[in-house]
């Protein structure tokens, strides 16, 4: 199974990402292989676990807009909704969503990772 069609399995809307990237899969796929390293340099886990929620809400932010830009719609709505929470101070709220996205962004990195 190639990259795109597993993502697709997955709930990605690659349609939407083909469409942003003009069509050029060489392209999606090439940003696609950059998100894995996005996600754990962001260290999310580690922001919530410190109680900093400025950090949190400034790393849940930027990869809101990079899973926005990819299409990776599970996690972009996830984030969305993490950063709203966030910026409603219930950062209690904001964690255990994020602690519930981590499986389907691991599912979702995996299927990346076993594309390169």
């Amino acid at each position: 199974m190639d990259l795109i069609s597993g993502l697709g399995e997955l709930g990605v809307n690659t349609e939407e990402a083909l469409a942003r990237f003009m069509n050029n899969a060489s392209l999606y796929e090439r940003m696609l292989k950059k998100f894995p390293a996005a996600a754990r340099d962001a260290k999310v886990l580690e922001c919530f676990q410190a109680k900093d929620h400025e950090k949190a809400l400034a790393a849940t932010h930027t990869l809101k807009g990079v899973t926005g830009n990819l299409s990776l719609t599970p996690l972009f709505k996830a984030y969305t909704d993490i950063v709203a929470l966030l910026r409603a101070d219930k950062p209690e709220e904001a964690e255990a969503m994020y602690m519930e996205l981590i499986p389907t962004e691991e599912k979702i990195i995996g299927c990346i990772e076993s594309a390169q």
